[in-house]
């Protein structure tokens, strides 16, 4: 339901809704930007609320792209995934929270003035003790991408962001390139690049056309040549969405049985 077909805090209180949908459905998925709107629809709702995205977090997509990941390399700790980009926006904030869950180690690449907020770097600091990550967050393309198995960006400009001018003075070094894939000194076959998507790599869309027209850039977070390259991943990564998302639904509206490792190895 968009915003035309729904009065989500406008002409309804977000308790109301929260109380009718979760009378109408088993589980309710919030893909919008207030972090507070979505933890009150679980607080009301009654059923299982999904976090879609927020301008906060993205934590269902975090589920897709660490399967991806897994998927690729066959196991996640001590694999080290470097994102180049915008270090305060809602992947930059989950990845480097969900990364320290799994024992991934996680660079966050990004000018000075975009460095990751502080109480999301507390959070991750928390779970890295457990888990052992050694996380980064660094100005320094080269110290930041050096030895990364995951080259992860995103679009420079966030939702609820119109500051395109600025970001793109700030983020144009940080474009990823085939030289800064290179530059992380990993064997081809042990190196992946990931995006959630959609990307600003050509010209072929409207949002592409407008700012080569207004700031003269064909591309913007990450190369066509990366994006079409052998490290390209970003397929798999969208697809893993699909995959991750029934199984979230599975596992909390699903009567499963999931066997522990000893019943399963007999």
């Amino acid at each position: 339901m968009g915003a035309g077909e729904i009065h989500l805090g406008k002409k309804e209180s977000i308790e109301d809704t929260a109380k009718v949908l979760g009378s109408m459905f088993d589980g309710i998925e919030y893909r919008g930007f207030a972090q507070k709107d979505v933890e009150d629809l679980a607080k009301y709702s009654g059923v299982p609320v999904w976090n879609g995205l927020t301008d906060k977090w993205h934590p269902i997509q975090m589920l897709a792209d660490f399967m991806t990941i897994k998927e690729k390399f066959g196991h996640l700790k001590g694999l080290t995934l470097a994102y180049v980009g915008d270090g305060r926006d809602n992947v930059a904030d989950s990845l480097l929270v969900a990364g320290s869950m799994l024992g991934v180690n996680v660079h966050i690449v990004t000018p000075k003035p975009l460095f990751t907020h502080p109480d999301v770097q507390k959070i991750a600091e928390g779970f890295a003790k457990d888990s052992g990550s050694r996380n980064l967050i660094t100005d320094d393309i080269e110290q930041g991408v050096k030895g990364a198995n995951i080259i992860y960006t995103d679009v420079w400009v966030s939702m609820g962001e119109n500051d395109w001018s600025e970001r793109i003075k700030l983020l144009k070094p940080y474009t990823v390139t085939m030289k800064m894939m290179y530059m992380t000194g990993t064997p081809d076959d042990q190196l992946i690049f990931m995006h959630c998507l959609p990307a600003f790599h050509d010209r072929t869309t409207k949002v592409g056309k407008e700012i080569y027209e207004k700031y003269g850039l064909s591309e913007v977070e990450v190369t066509d040549e990366v994006f079409n390259s052998q490290y390209a991943w970003q397929f798999t990564e969208a697809e893993n969405r699909l995959h991750s998302i029934k199984a979230i639904m599975a596992a909390t509206l699903g009567n499963l049985f999931i066997p522990s490792v000893d019943e399963g190895s007999k």
